[in-house]
């Protein structure tokens, strides 16, 4: 294990951190708030001494960095930066309790949404915002960002590939063009464009800039912390419908974005994972607005929640214009599915991911196949190209570990004593980072009531879930701190 430059580059990434914190301080201290503002100035001064510590022990790294040490240190990046990024809240008094702190930042930074505040419209506003950056921040990944704008120095020996695909969602990562810091750059581009793009046409709908500004971080990083009490339900039609149109767009794979941009549009239309996307999303819509028949007044208002809603939970958002705890069963159990679904790999959406079901389904045709041509190779394909049997063996075991790890949550926080539909649909929604799931835990309640060991647990599910399992189960193995 190379201790050092793992310890390097999680002080470099403490220090984005502190950066970002910069202008939430500003806020506060134009909103003249200033028990927040003393709140992040000795969060800065925590944070950046971590971060000196950590540079200082890791003088004379070697740049050797292998696949172990990719997946440990984006689980030890997101875990410090939570441990510390939680620190606003908790020293302003806001949430008071450490714990709640963190659960609320690991849920910001996974994009889940999760909450355990029951009011947000009395909180500060540079709190506000940090809260919902966080979203950002994490919707395309803090280390993808970092290698977008530094080359670390040197030839990198393949790390930024690791670290690349430890972070980023999806069952496979490839380059978009040949040098991984081209790549990340070119990612963070389309989503900054993304970004300002939703903040135009919210303006346009008549909200102020903070509000847009905050609203845009949720919906392009896939989040859903709100900055009204009631999430999106006061605002307008217009403004509902912006945010259900780029909730969908975020859920694509990036890479589609990018072959647009270099005019490759029948790579784009050709694209397996996209055809699955849009066609869940659009027969949920029509199935739950069928559904829904004589729910709401107009036609149009029933399409236009249902659509919302759809985007928000296969988005993995946890935006909410209705209280869908009143749906029709039916109706809850598509959002159920959904939740599982996911969104697009390579988008800033949650979930198993519609790349793996496509490839979950086509083994398993191949596999039935395989009894009834037992002689013939069979070989699956997506978008024409085969897949290696590794990709294959590594969705499987991420599936398997993602049964395994629901289950055991789900047993784990039942101890608190809610009914198993509030459990069930919480672990999904934390581990899918999701945010609001059923019962107690719906669009109009939060997670407040929860013991603080399943807020941990919880949060280790929103962990797991934005970065694909395995960096935290390696993170916890006790094999991968071992000396060889």
């Amino acid at each position: 294990m190379n201790y050092k430059m793992m310890g390097r580059f999680i002080g470099k990434i403490l220090i984005v951190e502190a950066v970002f914190l910069v202008p939430a301080m500003l806020i506060s201290l134009w909103e003249r708030e200033f028990t927040a503002v003393a709140a992040f100035m000795w969060s800065l001064g925590a944070i950046m001494a971590v971060s000196g510590l950590l540079l200082l022990l890791s003088r004379g790294s070697q740049n050797k960095f292998y696949a172990k040490e990719g997946l440990v240190c984006v689980g030890m990046s997101w875990l410090f930066m939570s441990l510390l990024g939680c620190l606003p809240f908790c020293i302003s008094g806001v949430i008071p309790n450490y714990v709640d702190a963190f659960f609320e930042i690991v849920s910001g930074f996974t994009t889940t949404g999760a909450s355990i505040l029951p009011q947000v419209e009395g909180l500060p506003k540079g709190i506000l915002y940090w809260r919902s950056f966080s979203h950002w921040l994490g919707g395309m990944g803090v280390l993808v960002f970092l290698l977008a704008i530094s080359s670390m120095g040197g030839s990198d020996n393949g790390y930024t590939m690791h670290l690349l695909r430890a972070e980023s969602p999806g069952p496979n990562v490839g380059k978009l063009v040949p040098k991984m810091r081209k790549t990340a750059g070119i990612l963070y581009l389309i989503y900054i464009l993304l970004t300002i793009l939703d903040i135009v046409f919210l303006l346009l709908g008549g909200m102020s800039l903070f509000e847009a500004v905050c609203t845009a971080f949720g919906t392009v990083g896939t989040g859903g912390f709100g900055i009204r009490n009631d999430s999106m339900a006061s605002y307008s039609p217009y403004i509902q419908n912006v945010c259900t149109i780029f909730m969908m767009l975020c859920g694509v794979n990036f890479t589609c974005f990018y072959l647009l941009l270099i005019r490759q549009f029948k790579a784009v239309f050709r694209d397996e994972e996209l055809k699955l996307y849009l066609g869940i999303m659009a027969g949920s819509i029509l199935l739950i607005t069928l559904n829904l028949k004589g729910f709401y007044d107009t036609l149009g208002e029933t399409l236009r929640h249902a659509a919302f809603q759809v985007a928000t939970i296969m988005t993995t958002t946890g935006f909410a214009t209705t209280d869908y705890e009143l749906w029709p069963g039916f109706s809850k159990a598509i959002l159920l599915c959904l939740m599982i679904i996911g969104a697009s790999a390579g988008s800033t959406g949650g979930g198993f991911k519609c790349g793996r079901a496509l490839l979950v389904i086509k083994s398993l045709f191949r596999s039935v196949r395989k009894i009834t041509h037992p002689q013939k190779v069979q070989v699956v394909r997506v978008n024409g190209q085969p897949i290696g049997e590794k990709v294959l063996q590594n969705t499987n075991a991420y599936l398997a570990a993602y049964a395994i790890m629901t289950v055991g949550s789900f047993l784990l926080i039942s101890v608190d004593g809610f009914s198993i539909t509030t459990n069930f649909s919480a672990v999904l929604a934390c581990f899918n980072n999701i945010g609001p799931g059923f019962d107690a835990v719906g669009p109009t309640c939060n997670y407040a009531a929860y013991s603080m060991f399943s807020k941990l647990v919880l949060s280790l599910d929103m962990l797991a879930g934005r970065l694909e399992i395995f960096p935290v189960l390696v993170m916890f193995s006790r094999t991968t701190w071992k000396h060889r």
